[in-house]
């Protein structure tokens, strides 16, 4: 029955139709409604079921093993020691867990979303400003699926001044989707957070993508959740300071983040597309610029000649 229901489950004709051809926002208020319903045992059984679709759905990790209801099951936090984070002050590290969909250099203002399928970055975000500071830089596409821990964190030492909320659809991102309906990720709901860092000339943004039974983001430096209910002001002032690795936020269900990075940043050897990363683990390493060297006239003269 298990094998019967994954079959089925990825064929892309039914799994484009069963995840996108449905009353979208409405299918993910229910979810977040029902999610939300504190009952053990109903919460057993959701999960059992959950499981019939996922097999790799593991809870060992987690740092609690009865949930009260499935979105605590889904926004579970981890026992400590569970993930180690690369300290290395040139390396960008992972901010969840992930398969990695996409990565590559963005050529000039253009990037992928999947093969033959282009976007601009400012069909993606709305800031001219960041859009100059990503130009010629880099990009890599994670996606959590439902059973993934959902929680994401800090890829750098940073400092969160602002985030930009952007309302939108709520289309499926898995690859399914993401082969067939162009500029995906520009239709549905994200927000923008651009992450200071104390290098001016490198900069660091995360883009989390709402989809399909996930629209909402939870940042913990906002009191309101970013979702369909939101009705606040697009930019949202803040100010936070983050280590490397201190918990961002967190999705209610699994859905996408897209890192971008300026181009003094390389992929480490294990950000290959279709591999899977874990947070905290080596995803881009800043190259550091050489020191000049020192001028022919420099060092042919003594210091007081130069004076």
């Amino acid at each position: 029955m298990n094998q019967l229901i994954r079959q089925l489950s990825q064929q892309e004709q039914l799994n484009f139709l069963l995840t996108n051809r449905i009353p979208r926002r409405l299918t993910t208020q229910f979810m977040g409604w029902f999610s939300r319903i504190e009952s053990p045992l109903l919460t057993r059984l959701s999960i059992a079921l959950w499981r019939l679709f996922a097999d790799d759905l593991n809870l060992a990790e987690a740092q609690e093993q009865r949930f009260s209801s499935l979105q605590a099951c889904f926004t579970r936090r981890l026992k400590p020691g569970a993930r180690s984070v690369d300290l290395s002050p040139e390396v960008v590290a992972s901010p969840c867990d992930a398969i990695v969909g996409a990565r590559g250099r963005i050529n000039g203002t253009s990037l992928f979303q999947a093969k033959g399928f282009p976007y601009e970055l400012a069909d993606l975000i709305p800031d001219p400003a960041l859009q100059e500071q990503y130009r010629d830089g880099v990009f890599v596409t994670l996606r959590l699926t439902s059973s993934m821990y959902h929680r994401f964190h800090a890829p750098v030492d940073c400092t969160l001044e602002q985030v930009t909320y952007i309302s939108g659809d709520t289309w499926n991102v898995n690859p399914i989707a993401l082969k067939r309906i162009e500029k995906l990720y520009c239709k549905n709901e994200r927000a923008v957070l651009p992450l200071c860092t104390e290098q001016p000339d490198s900069a660091i943004c995360l883009v989390p993508v709402a989809a399909i039974l996930v629209a909402s983001i939870k940042l913990h430096c906002l009191d309101s959740a970013l979702d369909m209910h939101y009705s606040g002001p697009q930019r949202i002032s803040c100010n936070v300071r983050l280590r490397k690795g201190d918990e961002l936020g967190y999705f209610q269900h699994g859905s996408t983040i897209i890192l971008f990075a300026s181009g003094d940043h390389t992929f480490c050897a294990d950000t290959e597309t279709g591999s899977r990363v874990q947070m905290g683990q080596a995803l881009l390493r800043r190259e550091f610029a050489p020191d000049p060297l020192p001028s022919i006239l420099e060092t042919a003269l003594p210091p007081e000649r130069l004076s």
